[in-house]
């Protein structure tokens, strides 16, 4: 009778687990071995936000299964068969003898592990500045269960009434809800010029805009320089000012944790992650990696990325133990597909920005088409912001970005499947996607946005984004800048340096408008604007675009109230 098969998995969190728990439903008789340096076994890291705000209750529902089962030691142990060493650090790997030498960080005792197949799933490690005083206490990156436990105890304590987030990304972002809820005064320093860079300019800034109606200050193009504090933070200083602070989270990013691989002479990618095929496999045949540590695939690309999820690393869990037991199972990569809950908005997207697929040399059309969630009608519908990014050429769609309180979700994944499908947007208008007016319009959102960009392709609209109108407006360029809304909508909130001519009333003055001047139409969301622009090309007018998205997508300054 043959030994069973010896499975080393280092790192507990995601990936690990999914390994584990998969093997072990192919191989019921496998050796399968969890190392993980700390205690806490597959716990959902995403979660920890939420836990923060006390939305999620208990630190163990983080770690449970969905039934309620606490997923630690013993559960792997006595449901899953699996053997689990927490509190050891793998410290070196033998590929020729294929062992593993692990450290108890208990005792500081020292042993090996021989495998057949060894997994790495060490994860990342959060991206630390080197600063002056960056380890004053209340400073934490929000990376594990510690760091939360660690926010939760001063909210609860009154002690973080000033806090500082380092990073306009998904951690820092998500973050902010929780504390605002707690009575606490936010403020983001982001470096970039924009938050979110995984979006466009103007969606990020429409979410900035949101962040900010909810109190929290945003601070863009702001380099951070140091902390000051005696023993705990009490500033933040950057290039600009320092900013008062009794907690600070420091969220810049997340690093691939390597080292193990790197000593090992594993090949270390591009992207400083560890270099694996499409089967998981690393440079060496018998060991496997997954998750946070490993190098992605763009599926539109076809050049090497990171993009640290959680969704990512439990996919590929699953496919590094179907390899490992004998099944021929690939991972063919990434659209970088996110999503994130910001106060009651929905921020998604998926695939290439425009900014990315400009620098990719794709040249590009886009659609901005802002409309209800749900059929209008309904008292449950909420405005959703959509913009579409397609290859012009080809007419593929190649990205996708939502923000709103409307379901965001949803489109953006109907758009990575659309992506990855290689659909144009001619095939995605006539998807035949559900409708009932509870939970769409009947013209979905995504299959409006797709027609928006069929009738650029086609010439039948031209249209002009806001960030080009404000460009030109701030140039004084002569043109008429035509709002086709009602009055009441005008007086309510308006553009600077607009002309307003409602709809209903246009066919019947347009001898009020220049025939020699470009004239660029909107409305709210620009469905009356391009209405308009075709009674205007009609009466001969031949200098019209639309401004994309609207009034609705507009991210910049807007008057308000009589004039």
């Amino acid at each position: 009778m043959s030994n069973p098969m010896k499975v080393v998995i280092v790192g507990g969190v995601a990936a690990g687990p999914k390994v584990a728990a998969k093997v072990i439903r192919l191989i019921p008789d496998a050796d399968v071995t969890i190392v993980e340096k700390g205690e806490f076994l597959s716990y959902a890291g995403c979660g920890l936000p939420y836990y923060v705000s006390g939305v999620v209750k208990e630190q163990a529902e983080l770690m449970s299964t969905p039934v309620g089962v606490i997923r630690d030691s013993v559960f792997f142990q006595k449901v899953k068969n699996v053997h689990v060493l927490n509190h050891t650090e793998a410290t070196k790997i033998d590929r020729v003898g294929k062992r593993v030498q692990v450290r108890n960080g208990s005792n500081a005792t020292e042993s090996w592990l021989d495998y057949d197949k060894l997994v790495l799933a060490t994860g990342g490690d959060p991206v630390v500045p080197s600063l002056p005083n960056v380890k004053l206490e209340n400073i934490f990156t929000l990376h594990g269960v510690h760091d939360a436990e660690g926010i939760k105890t001063l909210l609860s304590q009154n002690k973080a009434r000033d806090v500082v987030i380092v990073g306009g990304g998904l951690i820092g972002v998500e973050s902010t809800e929780a504390l605002v809820e707690k009575g606490c005064r936010v403020t983001i320093v982001e470096m970039l010029p924009q938050i979110f860079g995984m979006l466009d300019w103007e969606i990020a800034k429409l979410v900035e805009q949101h962040m900010e109606s909810h109190g929290v200050k945003v601070l863009t193009g702001t380099k951070l320089e140091s902390f000051e504090g005696n023993g705990k933070v009490e500033w933040v200083v950057t290039d600009q000012s320092r900013l008062s602070a009794d907690l600070v989270i420091i969220a810049i990013g997340v690093r691939p944790n390597v080292e193990l691989a790197r000593d090992a002479e594993l090949e270390i990618g591009t992207t400083g992650a560890i270099k694996v095929d499409q089967h998981m496999r690393t440079s060496d045949p018998d060991i496997y990696a997954a998750g946070d540590c490993v190098e992605c695939h763009d599926l539109l690309t076809g050049e090497p990325c990171y993009v640290p999820l959680g969704s990512t690393a439990n996919k590929q869990g699953r496919v590094v133990a179907n390899n490992i037991c004998g099944e021929s199972d690939i991972f063919p990569g990434v659209l970088g597909s996110t999503v994130c809950k910001v106060f009651d908005y929905c921020v998604a997207r998926t695939g290439l920005s425009e900014k990315a697929a400009v620098t990719q040399g794709y040249e590009v059309v886009t659609a901005m088409a802002p409309a209800p969630d749900k059929a209008h009608f309904m008292p449950t519908a909420k405005p959703l912001l959509l913009k579409l990014v397609v290859e012009k050429k080809s007419r593929r769609l190649l990205g996708a970005q939502a923000t709103g309180p409307g379901s965001g979700d949803k489109r953006i994944d109907i758009a990575a499947m659309a992506i990855t499908s290689g659909m144009t947007v001619d095939q995605l208008a006539n998807a035949d996607l559900c409708y009932a007016p509870p939970y769409a319009p009947a013209m979905d959102n995504i299959i409006t946005a797709a027609n928006v960009a069929r009738n650029k392709l086609d010439g039948y609209m031209v249209g002009v984004s806001p960030m080009e109108v404000h460009q030109v407006l701030e140039e004084g360029a002569d043109f008429v800048f035509l709002d086709v809304r009602s009055p009441a909508e005008y007086e309510q909130v308006r553009l600077s340096g607009t002309t307003l001519i409602p709809l209903g009333a246009l066919r019947g003055r347009l001898n009020e408008l220049p025939k020699d001047k470009e004239i660029v139409v909107f409305c709210k969301i620009s469905l009356r604007g391009y209405e308009a622009a075709l009674i205007l090309k009609a009466a001969g007018f031949d200098k019209v675009r639309v401004m994309d998205g609207g009034i609705a997508m507009w991210p910049f300054e807007k008057e308000s109230g009589p004039q």
